[in-house]
């Protein structure tokens, strides 16, 4: 029976490989992505800060509602108050036991923008975090498209593994062979072994990354770590179109707009903080009532229009402001710097799918050579014209070339998705 050829043999393992019934349904990119936009775990820790911020929007607005204050209890004395007529005696004018309660209603008229300004800046501040929240998904995102073709990659990378065994494995019987012969030496044989060795130890570390990301991309996807499926081999996105790429990554990143809403909320945080300098114009109404047998009138109905400043408190409201105008200068700092860091990203970007783009050509013509170039040494060792150390070169040499093309395959990929985030279109 004629053996299998060393290629015939590693498609052989490839495709038992991808029979294995472990592998279930296929899952698409795009699944991926909507499986990570409902279940990835630090996206729900992001989405609490919205309803948090939501509720500092109810918080603020309050200012503009009436406040309404109760107080009421039961108070015993060891002797009632009384009033002393001196040689007459003394007349109480309590009882020594009462209850007492206290009712307000105070309606806020004006405070020179501050509660306006207050609930302005927690309306910026909900729409900044609902911004920050679309920026971390997004970064999901490419974590989710960079272990998606990382798991195709390693795919690759484990095939290439092992088509290596299976050639050095070839490699082995037909120096045992040879050896059996008296043909070649026995470090001929005892090189193939090294080497095959080798391959196999490259084989388990393939293997070993690939159930790495498998797990990495469960993670992000919020689905159990062990859990297994099929993905689509031919997901491969397009290069989006980059025309006018700069202004559209001003104008879509999440990023730039959430730091622009800070940066109004802080603005906002000033007017707020300088109202402090101003008076308070408000409304009172209420009752008190003290329970008395010894006066006529035991509930007192009142109703006040005040005005109310704080002439000083230490400081405080001096310090506030400063506050307020350098968290609105950090704020605006910030904005600029994001904005270069974004053109930054999106140049590195760029740069790198091109650069891709081109070792993938380079490296398509590199195979074929390399795989010529095994062909040739493999048959001048059988006909004892070469030695086993050009073959193993060969394969190494074919090895290095394979990896090399899929993984410019895989930064590719993900330089392509790395544009499209950078424009805030991911």
């Amino acid at each position: 029976m004629k053996p299998l050829a060393p290629r015939s043999l590693s498609f052989l393992i490839l495709a038992l490989c991808a029979a294995t019934p472990a592998m279930a349904s296929a899952l698409s990119l795009k699944e991926c992505l909507s499986l990570a936009a409902a279940g990835n775990y630090s996206l729900a820790v992001t989405a609490s800060d919205r309803l948090i911020a939501q509720e500092a929007i109810t918080q603020a607005r309050s200012g503009f509602l009436p406040r309404v204050d109760f107080q009421g209890g039961y108070t015993l004395q060891a002797k009632p108050q009384a009033v002393n007529f001196g040689e007459r005696g003394s007349i109480e004018t309590q009882d020594g036991t009462y209850g007492f309660f206290n009712l307000s209603v105070t309606q806020t008229i004006y405070d020179f923008g501050r509660t306006s300004s207050r609930r302005q800046r927690a309306s910026l501040l909900h729409e900044a975090t609902a911004q920050q929240y679309a920026a971390a998904e997004k970064d999901v995102f490419l974590q989710v498209v960079e272990a998606y073709f990382g798991i195709l990659e390693a795919r690759r990378l484990l095939g290439t593994a092992e088509e290596e065994v299976a050639q050095r494995t070839d490699h082995l019987r037909i120096a045992t062979n040879l050896f059996e012969q008296g043909v070649v030496t026995r470090n001929d044989l005892l090189q193939a072994q090294v080497r095959l060795a080798e391959s196999s130890q490259k084989r388990l570390v393939a293997a070993n990354r690939l159930e790495n990301r498998w797990m990495y991309l469960n993670h992000l996807t919020g689905r159990p770590l062990d859990q297994r499926d099929e993905l689509e081999e031919g997901t491969e996105s397009a290069m989006p179109d980059t025309a006018g790429a700069e202004e559209r990554a001003f104008a879509n990143r999440p990023e730039l707009t959430a730091l622009a809403r800070s940066a109004d909320a802080a603005d906002a945080e000033v007017s707020e903080a300088r109202s402090g300098y101003y008076p308070e114009l408000y409304a009172k109404a209420g009752v008190d009532y003290v329970e008395n047998s010894k006066v006529r009138e035991q509930a007192i109905y009142a109703a006040t229009v005040g005005l109310k400043i704080n002439l000083f408190e230490g400081f405080a409201t001096e310090s506030r402001h400063r506050q307020s105008v350098e968290r609105l200068t950090r704020s605006r700092d910030a904005l600029r710097l994001a904005r270069e860091q974004v053109r930054l990203e999106l140049a590195t970007a760029l740069n790198d799918a091109r650069v891709a783009e081109q070792r993938i050509k380079s490296v398509e013509t590199a195979i074929r050579q390399g795989e010529e170039n095994l062909r040739i040494n493999r048959d001048r060792y059988q006909a004892q014209v070469g030695t086993a150390t050009d073959v193993l070169d060969a394969q190494t040499l074919l090895t290095q070339i394979k990896t090399d093309y899929h993984r410019a395959v895989f930064d590719f990929q993900v330089a392509k998705a790395r544009v499209s985030k950078a424009m805030g279109e991911l």
